[in-house]
């Protein structure tokens, strides 16, 4: 696939604002020299990415018309929301580190006397029309004026769930920094970011943002807004260092063998915000399930329980087919059998993951239609469980590290794979 020639100034001009804009000028010719652009397109690591659904229209078809499993997509009440204060977050972190999911794949993270907002969506729906797309399904946890500064704004890629332009213009009137993947920029300067606030980056390229090191990292997915997808803007993880602390961003991604080099470089990260939703057999190469999921997580902690597992990228939209509440049950079961601390906050609460207790109550269950087997007989691993398990975890590696000479230590550590919902 090959890049198309620009629009005309015709077709530009009826081109609705949501799309944003295609690259061109000096930061076209940044694109065109990246090592990861070739034939046009930018590349995902691992080789080529499906990034539309595979397999027969009727075969799709009979999934997602499905009776029998069309009612699990959605909860039956009202998803429960934290209601955020500004008491909430104007405290600093006991420890230096606060996290608060604030529903899909925005999260705020406080980290060393920073604050860093990624992909924040504000908006009613993930569509580039007000009247029509996927529709929140709860509430944001409180309005984006009452968030107060934030130092840097992190952008994985330009898709609708993750690029808001209702967001985005009300954050383009403070002093607020954005960091992007190569290309997104764009975008942002026409919903009226000035150029100068913009850190725009390829993989493996970092910025400085106050005490914080920002590394635009690799991920398996791709980019696009309009109808014409040029595929010209980059998508990315991210890593975040700061004095103390270390947090990872995942984005949008398939699974891929990456993470591995990721936490090598990067890591360990005392708390990983992981995509396990919107993942589908129609799509697998671009979405992680919640077990390939805490698969990268401890990819990313060099193959052994360590952090936090924050899971993203659900409970917000229905943007697949599997049931509403499975990625959250799929990623504690995954968290039980790996021996791995796992957070699974209500929208909107705060929680700082080095601290001794993290939420591990799964709330989905008092709003979400149960499986036909009813919920799991084993609940989400209490406070105590967490942490004999991180404890068991640390004394297993340890011990691993003093017989080392002796042979490599029995297991894997790959998470074992527990059907949910």
């Amino acid at each position: 696939m090959s890049g198309s020639r620009p629009l005309s100034s015709g077709l530009r001009a009826l081109r609705p604002e949501a799309f944003g804009a295609d690259p061109s000028g000096e930061r076209l010719a940044r694109i065109r020299r990246s090592p990861h652009f070739k034939d046009g397109v930018f590349q995902n690591p691992g080789g080529t990415a499906r990034i539309r659904p595979s397999g027969s229209t009727v075969d799709f078809a009979k999934v997602f018309f499905d009776k029998e499993q069309r009612p699990r997509r959605a909860p039956e009440g009202n998803i429960p929301v934290h209601p955020t204060t500004l008491a909430d977050i104007a405290r600093p972190p006991a420890i230096g580190l606060r996290l608060t999911w604030m529903g899909h794949s925005s999260v705020l993270a406080e980290i060393d006397g920073q604050r860093v907002l990624f992909d924040p969506v504000w908006g009613e729906r993930c569509s580039p029309f007000p009247f029509v797309g996927p529709k929140r399904l709860h509430p944001v946890p409180l309005p984006l004026a009452a968030l107060g500064p934030v130092d840097v704004v992190v952008i994985s890629h330009d898709h609708y769930d993750h690029l808001d332009l209702p967001t985005i213009k009300a954050l383009a009137g403070t002093d607020t920094l954005f960091a992007v993947p190569l290309g997104v920029g764009a975008h942002l300067e026409r919903w009226g970011v000035s150029p100068d606030r913009l850190r725009e980056l390829d993989w493996h390229e970092a910025t400085k943002v106050g005490g914080l090191t920002l590394t635009a990292t690799p991920a398996r997915h791709f980019c696009g807004r309009g109808l014409r997808n040029t595929q010209h803007t980059l998508w990315a993880s991210w890593s975040v260092a700061g004095t103390e602390h270390r947090i990872f961003h995942s984005g949008d991604t398939g699974y891929f063998d990456g993470f591995k080099e990721i936490g090598a470089e990067h890591g360990p990260f005392d708390a990983t915000m992981i995509q396990i939703g919107a993942y589908s057999d129609f799509w697998p190469d671009i979405h992680m399930t919640p077990e390939e999921g805490m698969r990268a997580h401890l990819d990313l902690q060099g193959g052994r329980p360590h952090g936090v597992m924050l899971p993203i990228h659900w409970a917000t939209f229905n943007l697949a087919m599997h049931p509403w509440a499975e990625p959250g049950e799929g990623t504690l079961a995954a968290g039980r059998a790996t021996g791995s601390r796992v957070a699974v906050p209500l929208p909107g609460e705060p929680f700082e993951p080095t601290a001794e207790t993290v939420p591990t109550d799964p709330w989905w269950r008092a709003v979400a239609l149960a499986p036909s087997g009813g919920w799991p007989v084993t609940d989400a691993l209490t406070e105590a469980a967490i942490k004999t398990s991180a404890d068991a975890g640390a004394k297993a590696q340890a011990d691993t590290d003093t017989v080392a000479q002796d042979g490599p230590a029995d297991g894997t550590g790959e998470p074992t794979t527990v059907t949910a919902g």
